[in-house]
């Protein structure tokens, strides 16, 4: 299976996150989310295959997510990034993701 395809279904969402790459830490929004990456919208562009670290509030506002990843693909409007490891408090049966508490369905 090709690295960039999504093996989780995903669900828009609009959390802060703060990332760091190699070039330094920065803070902008996950637009969509699912068990094995993210999309972040960002005006910022990074080299595929650069790992990165993401943290954010996922479940519960006190509770902090810490991953880390790839970036996939650039976009116009961001970037995507495949986790080394899965989320699993996002995977779920027959294609449904949990509800997810600090979110926003936005197109």
């Amino acid at each position: 299976m090709d690295d960039n395809r999504r093996q989780h279904p995903r669900r828009a969402a609009f959390i802060t996150a703060e990332y760091t790459v190699k070039e330094g830490t920065y803070q902008d929004f996950i637009k969509n989310i699912s068990a094995d990456g993210l999309f972040v919208k960002t005006w910022r562009k990074f080299v595929a295959e650069e790992p990165i670290a993401l943290r954010f509030p996922l479940f519960q506002f006190d509770r902090t997510i810490h991953v880390t990843g790839k970036i996939v693909r650039n976009d116009h409007d961001g970037f995507a990034v495949i986790f080394d490891k899965p989320i699993h408090g996002l995977m779920c049966k027959e294609g449904q993701l949990p509800e997810i508490v600090n979110e926003g369905e936005c197109n």
